[in-house]
């Protein structure tokens, strides 16, 4: 996909910030629209579909957290990539914002061209969503093979129990993207009944045994992610 086909909505109350980062990633070859606030964001973002949405927190009418919360309840945003871009750099405010759904969360002050790359290795994904096929997920030097439950590293196969390669293939069909543990519970184990509270930590003290600790980040109070 060419830059110029890329979507991005810019959601911010201050006219600046909407002017210098809109006009960094336009520079880019982004095609970029803005919103002023969240019941704007969502109207925007329903008639648009971008492919990146980037959130402020603190703003009028909505704010970003329930715009966020709002826009993962569109089913035509599902696949969209959101992450905040916020003075807000808290704890409790990357939690919410995780919860609400954001698949980042980016501090301000931050200068520009490092913006920019974030946005590029955000943006990524679609690449390489185009180029995974549905059976095979491509994820850094990882082959997962989910129709003949195979992973293969660095040209080697690695045998692994049902969990732990439902485990890793959840999560490293979006790379970047931190999985909440509850969803992590639901689509791994579903129905099934988990014995103790510590099942996914125990899982991913596995795969990082066996696949490496520099692929799997923790993020305190929310759940993982797959790092490639």
């Amino acid at each position: 996909m060419k830059k110029k086909e890329i979507k991005i909505l810019l959601v911010d109350d201050e006219p600046d910030i909407l002017e210098i980062v809109g006009y960094n990633l336009s520079s880019e070859g982004y095609n970029v629209s803005t919103a002023a606030n969240g019941v704007e964001a969502i109207s925007s973002a329903k008639k648009e579909k971008p492919h990146l949405i980037i959130l402020d927190v603190m703003m009028p009418e909505m704010d970003g957290i329930e715009t966020c919360e709002k826009l993962r309840n569109i089913p035509e945003l599902q696949n969209t990539i959101i992450t905040f871009l916020t003075a807000r750099g808290e704890d409790y405010s990357q939690v919410a914002g995780f919860d609400a759904g954001a698949d980042d969360y980016i501090t301000k002050p931050i200068k520009p061209k490092v913006l920019v790359s974030k946005v590029k290795a955000l943006l990524r994904r679609l690449k390489e969503q185009e180029e995974q096929e549905d059976d095979v997920v491509k994820a850094g030097d990882i082959i997962i093979n989910r129709d003949e439950y195979k992973i293969i590293q660095d040209g080697n196969e690695i045998i692994l129990p049902r969990k732990e390669f439902e485990l890793l293939s959840l999560l490293a069909s979006r790379p970047g993207k931190v999985f909440k543990r509850e969803d992590i519970l639901d689509q791994v184990w579903g129905n099934e009944v988990v014995v103790g509270g510590r099942t996914i930590d125990v899982h991913i003290r596995k795969l990082r045994e066996k696949i490496g600790d520099d692929h799997f980040k923790t993020v305190k109070g929310v759940g993982y992610k797959f790092v490639q």
